[in-house]
């Protein structure tokens, strides 16, 4: 399993000199399964750029979306497999998420607020339901399991685990949420314990509360935390604030190595960047997984 980033910020591209480390571009997160195939999580402004790489390939594309909100679907309709005649694109929207995920993403596709409509698209767009998900997870050898996000509106969070090493998704999560958990802290622990690599939402800081809270994003304190207590052997800091420049990320990486050393975590961390690749492979005879990051 190769996991690269190809949009890592949050709520707003933010093109500019004070992104060029980590990059601008919204969510969107390429993995590429040991069969080749693909596996897109989100499709945010960083998707524009992947389909110019995928657009050489042939094989089908399995998208999984996490929400509607336009930072996690404005970069479809730049997707280059979708123009391509009879390309297999199967966007799979959780039931969860439900009918009004399949209608925000597609309409932005209207003639109005988009010159093509997605019915003279050329590609096959297959809109797939829970149920159907099963398919592609039989087909392509992987599991997947499910969980809901802290979020206003709702949304989903992804565990892929493929032949034994597992990535999870868990983006746009409110840890502590002053309205209704849909999943609380010791489940969001018992859901990740052990996970290989967790990528996780983490846009806010302390300053930005209390203006913030209930926006539907965790503190950074609060992500580190949870990655100590269920034992995540590699954490990425995800989805950050259109507002953080690339030195206080930087900032904010020698904080995370101070946090997990003092508490003695078998977790290492590192923030987001486009273009940064996660190698995930279990060793022959077993044992732990190896990881391999490269920017």
């Amino acid at each position: 399993m190769i996991i690269t980033f190809y949009g890592v910020r949050g709520s707003t591209s933010v093109p500019g000199p004070q992104t060029v480390k980590y990059g601008g571009n919204t969510s969107c997160v390429h993995i590429e399964l040991e069969s080749g195939n693909d596996l897109i999580l989100d499709a945010g402004t960083g998707i524009r750029m992947l389909g110019n790489k995928l657009a050489k390939k042939s094989t089908h594309v399995n998208i999984l979306l996490s929400h509607g909100h336009w930072d996690h679907i404005q970069g479809y309709p730049f997707f280059a497999p979708i123009y391509q005649t009879g390309r297999d694109i199967n966007v799979y929207i959780s039931m969860e998420s439900g009918r009004k995920l399949f209608n925000t993403l597609f309409r932005q596709m209207d003639g109005t607020h988009f010159p093509v409509k997605v019915e003279d698209l050329p590609s096959n767009n297959i809109p797939k339901f829970k149920g159907i998900e099963s398919e592609m997870y039989e087909r392509e050898g992987i599991k997947v399991a499910k969980q809901a996000l802290n979020h206003p509106g709702g949304g989903v969070a992804y565990m892929i685990n493929e032949n034994g090493v597992t990535c999870a998704y868990v983006t746009d999560n409110e840890l502590d949420p002053p309205y209704a958990q849909s999943t609380n802290y010791d489940q969001w622990v018992n859901y990740l314990q052990g996970v290989d690599v967790l990528i996780h939402d983490a846009q806010y800081v302390e300053d930005d509360m209390p203006h913030k809270h209930g926006w539907g994003h965790s503190l950074i304190s609060q992500v580190r935390q949870l990655a100590s207590d269920a034992e995540v052997g590699t954490l990425v800091m995800f989805h950050h604030d259109p507002d953080r420049s690339d030195s206080e990320l930087d900032e904010i990486q020698i904080e995370n190595e101070k946090y997990l050393k003092s508490h003695r975590a078998p977790t290492r961390s590192v923030c987001a960047a486009e273009g940064m690749s996660i190698h995930l492979s279990k060793p022959v005879l077993g044992g732990d997984t190896k990881i391999k990051i490269e920017s």
